[in-house]
């Protein structure tokens, strides 16, 4: 199962990215939509790969940096198939359809670094060996790839839109990117609260200033100061969007920067 799924994962990515260019080359909508499908055919494999290590591993697939990766991956995927048909689905428009292109390479990119940690079902350590694991880690994951989905929008829309503030997708893509930091705030900040209360729990401290717990604080900071500017400010469109960019950065030191190169209690992850 595992072999089939991380090949046929690679294999439908990069037919996805195939037909959005060919679709881009020759301006026929309907490659896009082609290339959507082999999307959600990756999503659901996916899907059944994860509960595959679940029922294997007897534990959340989620304790390492290839499971969370893997995760990270299908929540990237479920996010964007939300939102495509969330925004403006009702008039059959949908403006965020080209974004697949850059969702699935994001995708491609993720998985081939998966590829290069274990791949192997392992006990849980004791640290890792509790319920927390499976609230913290999703919530957390769930914020990062709603940030991913921000990012991704967000240089689409410095591409291609920054000259154009008034097009449909223009507000689209200003659309997706407020709603998805909104919703990758939301479930960071549930995440860093589930996490303190772990850490109380295992540590007997709730919060002890370790690296990731620093960083994590420092992301949480630059996207309330990111959703404040936003609101109080006015900051839309490009200025925004620079900040979608910034903030992505961080999390990417935080998820990957922390883990190799600086340690702490969060190192076996």
């Amino acid at each position: 199962m595992q072999t089939f799924a991380i090949n046929f994962s690679f294999a439908v990515y990069i037919l996805s990215i195939l037909s959005y260019g060919l679709g881009y080359i020759i301006k026929k909508k309907s490659f896009e939509w082609i290339g959507l499908t082999f999307m959600l055919w990756a999503f659901i494999v996916q899907a059944f790969y994860m509960g595959w290590r679940w029922f294997h591993g007897s534990y959340a697939p989620m304790s390492n940096m290839y499971e969370s990766l893997t995760l990270l991956v299908w929540l990237v995927s479920l996010f964007y198939f939300w939102f495509l048909y969330a925004i403006n689905s009702s008039e059959k428009k949908f403006p965020l359809l080209g974004l697949g292109f850059w969702v699935s390479l994001f995708s491609l990119i993720l998985l081939g670094i998966a590829s290069l940690n274990d791949r192997s079902i392992q006990s849980l350590m004791p640290a890792l060996q509790s319920n927390w694991l499976l609230f913290h880690v999703t919530t957390i994951m769930i914020g990062y790839a709603s940030f991913a989905l921000s990012f991704l929008g967000a240089a689409l829309y410095l591409v291609c839109f920054r000259k154009k503030p008034e097009e449909e997708k223009s507000y689209a893509f200003d659309g997706l990117m407020e709603r998805t930091v909104i919703f990758g705030f939301l479930f960071l900040t549930i995440g860093i609260i589930l996490g303190s209360v772990w850490a109380n729990s295992a540590w007997g401290s709730y919060w002890s200033w370790d690296p990731k717990e620093t960083w994590s604080l420092v992301t949480w900071f630059f996207y309330a100061v990111a959703l404040h500017l936003r609101k109080s400010r006015n900051w839309k469109n490009e200025k925004f969007a620079w900040l979608s960019l910034t903030g992505f950065i961080i999390v990417l030191f935080t998820y990957f920067g922390v883990n190799y190169l600086l340690s702490g209690l969060h190192s076996y992850a």
